[in-house]
């Protein structure tokens, strides 16, 4: 059984996708964190890495109106959000995981600022920021990434990581 306390963690973190504030999520929300991305670090929306973060941004808005669009009006509630997290997602992280990894791999792309396919933790950090994570919490998550004390974090453990935030609030 999911606690109420659960519930209510889950919900808090439906405000990350809600980019816009208007209590709902929708393909605009998504379009909007990319470009906030591409801003954040420079990019060309026209660019390759621009395009391939429109993409999967798109492809992660059809994944999660997929699972979690109850009633079909291409918006998904605070309701529907929780819904998905906690009755389908909550005991298998790795399908939320699956449908954000496009995004997830071209915002990597888009951190990538020395093209050796890894980001610098206080860029994952950055993106994490920018998508609506606190500050605070988006330095914290970055750092515990990169478990070699390289400072870098990959797709490996950045796809996970992302998933577990936004379905297990522990």
């Amino acid at each position: 059984m999911v606690s109420s306390e659960y519930e209510r963690r889950i919900a808090g973190r439906f405000t990350v996708f809600d980019q816009d504030g208007n209590g709902y999520i929708d393909r605009e929300d998504f379009s909007t964190a990319a470009k906030a991305l591409l801003a954040e670090f420079g990019t060309a929306a026209r660019s390759d890495k621009g395009q391939a973060l429109y993409a999967g941004a798109e492809a992660f808005w059809q994944g999660m109106a997929g699972m979690a669009d109850r009633d079909g009006d291409q918006r998904i509630t605070r309701d529907e959000f929780v819904g998905i997290a906690v009755k389908r997602l909550h005991d298998r992280p790795e399908r939320f995981a699956e449908i954000a990894r496009p995004f997830l791999h071209a915002a990597l792309a888009v951190a990538d600022t020395d093209g050796d396919g890894m980001a610098a933790v206080a860029d994952a950090a950055r993106v994490l920021r920018v998508l609506g994570v606190p500050q605070d919490v988006a330095r914290t998550l970055a750092a515990a990434l990169d478990a070699d004390g390289d400072g870098k974090v990959g797709e490996a453990e950045i796809v996970p990581a992302f998933a577990r935030y936004f379905t297990v609030p522990e």
